[in-house]
């Protein structure tokens, strides 16, 4: 299983560091587990190839393209041109 750990900080609490680990067994497109750290909390999600596909779809974009972005977002060190904005809330925990 692959893993890899990165410090962001959320658009809501912009000096707070939280960090966000993403799992996979193959790639992040065969689906992931993400969680998500304040240091005192944690919450975890899994998200299923199925899943992946159904979000493309409904973004209407090519799912190579949909899972370049996810990884662009998700997994530092691979080569993300832009910046991107985390938004997470603690009561629904999305």
């Amino acid at each position: 299983m692959e893993r890899k750990v990165s410090r962001i900080y959320l658009a809501s609490e912009p000096n707070v560091p939280y960090f966000l680990q993403v799992s996979w067994e193959r790639t992040i497109g065969s689906g992931f587990v993400i969680t998500l750290t304040d240091g005192h909390s944690a919450w975890t999600a899994t998200v299923s190839e199925l899943e992946i596909s159904q979000e493309a779809d409904d973004m209407a974009m090519e799912k190579g393209k949909y899972i370049d972005e996810l990884r662009k977002a998700l997994v530092p060190g691979s080569g993300a041109a832009g910046t991107y904005k985390f938004l997470f809330s603690k009561e629904s925990r999305h």
